[in-house]
């Protein structure tokens, strides 16, 4: 986290069965994604970006743009806004609620991502995807 602060994310079953089919290198230090160049870091948002650059998206997506993809469907589909704000790590702005709400939200923020891990399922399989169509 850039700002130094635990952040709990809580991972869907999709994505348990992913990370437990990678195991992480031995000097990973505790990092599933370990930098190749700096021991003890994980590997950059540029790190990602670079991928997909690569991958054919340059100009088309970015690792932030995940974030933005995943906020605007949670709240489309009527999520609670503080929880989902509370899943990317945003904290409070109002400074009195923010003294005093301390919630973290997290059974909430499990269904959340349960329900996250589901949808990019479905749309894997090509299912809810909405054609695109041009003017």
């Amino acid at each position: 986290m850039k700002m130094k602060t635990e952040h709990l994310v809580p991972l869907s079953s999709q994505t348990l069965e992913l990370l437990s089919s990678i195991l992480p290198a031995e000097d990973a230090k505790g990092l599933l994604f370990p930098s190749p160049y700096y021991p003890g870091k994980p590997i950059s948002d540029g790190t990602l970006n670079s991928a997909l650059a690569r991958m054919g998206y340059k100009g088309m997506a970015t690792a932030h743009g995940f974030r933005t993809l995943f906020s605007t469907c949670a709240n489309e589909a009527g999520w609670n806004s503080d929880v989902i704000e509370k899943q990317l790590a945003h904290e409070e702005r109002d400074g009195v609620r923010a003294a005093y709400n301390r919630a973290n939200w997290l059974p909430e923020r499990t269904k959340l991502m349960q329900w996250w891990g589901e949808h990019l399922a479905k749309l894997a399989r090509g299912a809810d995807v909405i054609p695109f169509k041009t003017a």
